[in-house]
C-alpha cells in the first residue's frame, strides 16, 4: 500500500486491474485505492508477473501493507530510491498471510514506549496510550499516531445519520489539517512575495492563441507553471523533498498543481517533468490533470512525486496567496490575478497587468537570499514567454 499523502496512515484497496499470471510492466496500472483524496490508480514499479495477490479487494490495510508479489523478469528495471513511493515488493514464491486489522490489546501502561510529545499530546486529547499503535522505530508512539487515533475516535462518535453525507468531506478536511498543522509546527516558515509584469506575456499569449482552434489556446496558468519550473534550475535546492533528516535535490522537476475539488478540499497532482514540456503539452497535460482530479482517476505516481508546489487563487480575485508548504517538499510559490497597476517605465508612470508571486520556503534548505533568486528568474523568465 503506497503512501501517497504527508499524514497518509491506511488504504482500502478497492480493485484488481490485474491478476495472478499477469505480464506488467512498469507504469502499468495494477489497483485501485481508495484514500481520503479520493480513488487512485496504483501503478507497478517493476516488470514482471504477478505471482500472488495477499489482499482482497474491500481490506484496509496500512501503508506499507504487501499487497501482491511479483516475479520479476531479467532485466527489469527495480524501482528507484529517487522514485516515487510503490507498492513494496518481495521475493517470496509463495503467499505470506495478511493478518486482519483489528484493535490491540491494552498494554499495561508501564511498558508503552511513547516520544514525550505524543505523550503530552495524548493527555491533552484524552487518548488512552495503551490503545495507540505505535509506528516509530521499536514500536514507539509518535506524535503522528496519536493524532491518527484522535481522528479515529472523532469518527467513530459521529452520529450515524450525518455520516453519509458529511463524512468524506469531514475526512478530506481532517487529512488537510493534519498535514498543514505538521508543516507548520515543523516547517520554519519564511515568506517572500514580488510583483511581476505581465505585459509581455499577455500580449505574447493573446497574439499566440489567434493561431490555435480554441481547444488548443493557452491559459496565462501554463506560463506561469513553466516560469516556476525553469526557474528552479537557477535555485535547485528549492527542487528537493525530505527524505528521512535528510532534504534530497531531485534531478526531475514535478510540479504539483494546487486543484480545488468539487465536494470540497483540493489536491495538488504532479505535472511530471514540467520544465522539459512544450508550453502546447503542458496544458494539454494540465486540462487532464484538472479533470481527472474532479471526476476520479489520478495516478498513485501524480500524488506522491511532486517536488513543489504551485497554487492560484486569481480566479477568486484574491490578489497574493502565501501558501503552507506541503510536506515532504521544501517550498510552495503562488500567484494572484493579474490585476491593473500604474508601473514606472522610463520614467513614466503607465497601466500595466501585474501579478503577484510569492515563495514560501523551508528555511532549513534555502534561505531569504536564494528565494529571492528564484523568484528574480520567475520574473526575468515570464519577461520572453516566447523563450518557455
Amino acid at each position: 500500500m503506497p503512501i501517497l499523502t504527508a499524514d497518509m496512515s491506511a488504504g482500502t484497496l478497492t480493485a484488481w486491474r490485474k491478476k495472478p499470471g499477469d505480464h506488467v510492466k512498469r507504469g502499468d496500472i495494477i489497483a485501485e485505492v481508495e484514500t481520503d483524496k479520493g480513488l487512485i490508480d496504483v501503478e507497478v514499479y517493476a516488470s514482471g508477473v504477478i505471482e500472488h495477490v495477499l489482499v482482497q479487494p474491500g481490506a484496509t490495510v496500512p501503508t506499507g501493507t504487501v499487497l501482491a508479489t511479483i516475479r520479476e523478469e531479467p532485466g527489469g528495471a527495480p524501482a528507484s530510491p529517487a522514485a516515487a513511493p510503490a507498492p513494496p515488493r518481495r521475493a517470496e514464491t509463495a503467499p505470506a498471510a495478511v493478518p486482519a486489522v483489528a484493535a490491540a490489546p491494552l498494554a499495561p501502561a508501564g511498558r508503552v514506549k511513547i516520544s514525550p510529545l505524543a505523550r503530552k499530546l495524548a493527555a491533552e486529547l484524552g487518548i488512552d496510550v495503551r490503545a495507540v499503535r505505535g509506528t516509530g522505530p521499536g514500536g514507539v508512539i509518535r506524535r503522528e499516531d496519536v493524532e491518527h487515533r484522535a481522528a479515529m475516535r472523532s469518527a467513530a462518535l459521529a452520529p450515524e445519520a450525518a455520516r453519509p453525507v458529511r463524512d468524506k468531506t469531514s475526512r478530506l478536511r481532517q487529512v488537510i489539517a493534519a498535514a498543514m498543522a505538521r508543516s507548520k509546527r515543523e516547517i520554519p516558515h519564511y515568506y517572500l512575495g514580488t510583483s511581476i509584469d505581465m505585459q509581455r506575456a499577455t500580449a505574447w499569449l493573446a497574439e499566440e492563441n489567434l493561431k490555435r482552434p480554441i481547444a488548443d489556446r493557452l491559459l496565462y496558468g501554463v506560463l506561469l507553471i513553466k516560469a516556476v519550473a525553469l526557474g528552479l534550475r537557477a535555485v535547485p535546492e528549492l527542487n528537493s523533498v525530505w527524505r528521512g533528516t535528510e532534504a534530497v535535490r531531485s534531478d526531475a522537476v514535478h510540479v504539483g498543481v494546487a486543484i480545488s475539488l468539487r465536494g470540497g478540499g483540493l489536491v495538488a497532482p504532479a505535472l511530471h517533468d514540467a520544465d522539459r514540456q512544450r508550453l502546447d503539452e503542458l496544458m494539454r497535460r494540465f486540462r487532464d490533470l484538472v479533470q481527472r482530479a474532479r471526476s476520479g482517476g489520478l495516478r498513485s505516481s501524480e500524488l506522491s512525486d511532486p517536488t513543489i508546489t504551485v497554487t492560484s487563487l486569481g480566479e477568486q480575485g484574491v490578489e497574493s496567496v502565501f501558501g503552507v508548504i506541503f510536506p515532504p517538499q521544501v517550498a510552495i510559490v503562488g500567484f494572484g490575478k493579474i490585476a491593473e497597476r500604474p508601473w514606472s517605465v522610463s520614467g513614466q508612470i503607465v497601466s500595466r497587468p501585474v501579478i503577484t508571486a510569492s515563495l514560501s520556503a523551508d528555511h532549513r534548505v534555502s534561505d531569504g537570499h536564494r528565494g529571492g533568486l528564484f523568484l528574480s528568474a520567475v520574473d526575468r523568465l515570464l519577461q520572453e514567454p516566447a523563450r518557455l
